[in-house]
């Protein structure tokens, strides 16, 4: 018989066809054309190749239409299957737009949400005149020019430890939104403009709302020191609306 293994898997994907990470019930709708999400997609293939059933557990949720660089997840199969095989033959059955890039044994108790110690998120804007056709499935396309050096000050306020309510969208459960910021930055390359930002963890669309406040400030659209009286006043509706999730990718998990 085979023994229990608790199996790690780091995955990239492009989450535009898909209705977010987390599995869900009844998600096919007129306004949103996903027809799956990426956890539904992967546990799929796992049962068809292993023939049990399979829970993935990952760092964290990603939203309706945000990628991944390494996505990290978990399970536990019993199985003799080698990793390698293992690596290839779920591969061979995904869609391209989902691609496991690492597969590795890890210890029985190892939980990759509960263990992560740090993500990193990168918000990607397009700032040009005219939008890009190779590039408009992962960044926004923001064609006013956008004042980076506004953008790097007004940043810097938000790293370290805040409660970041302003930044939080409608959350079901009543739970604590103070997390740290270890680092944040924006960095122009050429047309791209650059918000990373690494934290001990993301409220609801705390990155993309924090993304969409710092291309109003680049626009010039903000008083000076705005970004503190924001977080100072711990209300969403101080903060800029939410920027597209096209933007937005999961660059790497820290444990």
């Amino acid at each position: 018989m085979p023994k229990t293994k608790n199996i790690f898997l780091k995955i990239e994907y492009v989450g535009s066809k898909y209705h977010g990470w987390q599995k869900q019930r009844n998600i096919a709708s007129k306004r949103h054309r996903k027809t799956a999400t990426i956890q539904q997609s992967i546990e799929s293939v796992l049962e068809q190749i292993l023939q049990q059933p399979v829970n993935l557990i990952a760092s964290g949720r990603t939203d309706a239409g945000v990628h991944a660089k390494a996505q990290c997840a978990n399970f536990k199969a019993d199985t003799n299957m080698s990793l390698a095989k293992l690596k290839i033959s779920i591969n061979a059955l995904l869609a391209e737009d989902i691609r496991v890039k690492a597969i590795k044994y890890v210890k029985s108790n190892f939980h990759c949400r509960y263990d992560a110690q740090s993500k990193i998120y990168r918000y990607v804007i397009f700032n040009s005149a005219h939008a890009s056709a190779f590039l408009r499935e992962t960044t926004f396309h923001v064609f006013r020019p956008l004042k980076v050096n506004l953008m790097q000050k007004q940043a810097k306020v938000l790293k370290g430890k805040h409660d970041f309510k302003s930044f939080q969208a409608a959350d079901k459960k009543d739970r604590s939104s103070v997390r740290t910021i270890k680092n944040i930055s924006v960095k122009k390359r050429g047309n791209l403009i650059l918000i990373d930002i690494e934290a001990n963890g993301f409220l609801y669309n705390m990155a993309r709302n924090i993304a969409g406040t710092l291309i109003a400030i680049g626009r010039d659209k903000m008083e000076p020191g705005a970004m503190k009286m924001i977080l100072d006043k711990k209300n969403r509706k101080y903060a800029s609306p939410t920027a597209a999730a096209k933007g937005l990718c999961l660059m790497r998990v820290k444990y």
